[in-house]
Formats: C-alpha cells, structure tokens, sequence
C-alpha cells in the first residue's frame, strides 16, 4: 500500500479518541511545533503552531505520523522541517483544493521506509 496522507499508520500508535493537543511535533531534523488541534476524522491531519520557528500554524496530514510517544507527550513526523516550511498554505478562498494539493504535496515528498534522504 502506497502512501496514505489523510489516516494514521497502523504502526503509529495513535488510538482514537486521543488527544494530542500540546504534544510538541519533531520533524526528522528537529521539533518544527505544538499542536494546537487534532482531527481523527477524514481527513486527519494536526494543526501545528510554528510561531517561535516560522511564525504561523500549518496542517500536517496525519500520514506523516511515524510513531507517537504519549510519555514525553511528542509526535514524530518523517519529513524535514523545511518540507513541513514549504507545504502549501491554507487559503479559506479555496479550502477545497487546498486538502487536495496537500496531499499531493506530502505524496511526492514521501520516502518510503528504507530509502535514505
């Protein structure tokens, strides 16, 4: 099965109903954040604060989720800080595309488990 953006991985350790607001994000090279929201419906996806980095909030599909470590209350997310910099941003005007070339940005962006950056 091919890249997922929009669901938890099965390996994640994401048990629904869990609330991850706060939980700080690490990105491969780094935290990029805090999440400031969780949605577990479809699509899932957090809502991250990245004030003190770059100043605004992102969404990070939830397919980004490598593993999830409720003891010191952290998600780790297997791209790069700057992947998570450059993703599209949220624009209300056309919120319905926006989901879609989201996704689309994080699928040409995933590696899949193995491969070597």
């Amino acid at each position: 099965m091919g890249f997922q953006p929009w669901e938890y991985r099965p390996d994640a350790g994401f048990a629904e109903g869990t609330d991850l607001t706060g939980y700080t994000v690490v990105a491969v090279d780094g935290d990029v954040g805090h999440v400031e929201a969780a949605y577990d419906s479809r699509p899932a996806y957090l809502e991250v604060g990245i004030g003190s980095f770059f100043g605004r909030e992102v969404m990070v599909p939830a397919g980004l989720v490598e593993r999830i470590d409720s003891t010191e209350k952290k998600v780790y997310v297997d791209r790069t800080r700057d992947q998570i910099k450059d993703a599209p941003r949220f624009d209300q005007a056309h919120h319905l595309d926006y989901w879609e070339s989201l996704g689309n940005y994080y699928s040409g962006t995933y590696m899949p488990p193995g491969d070597q950056m």
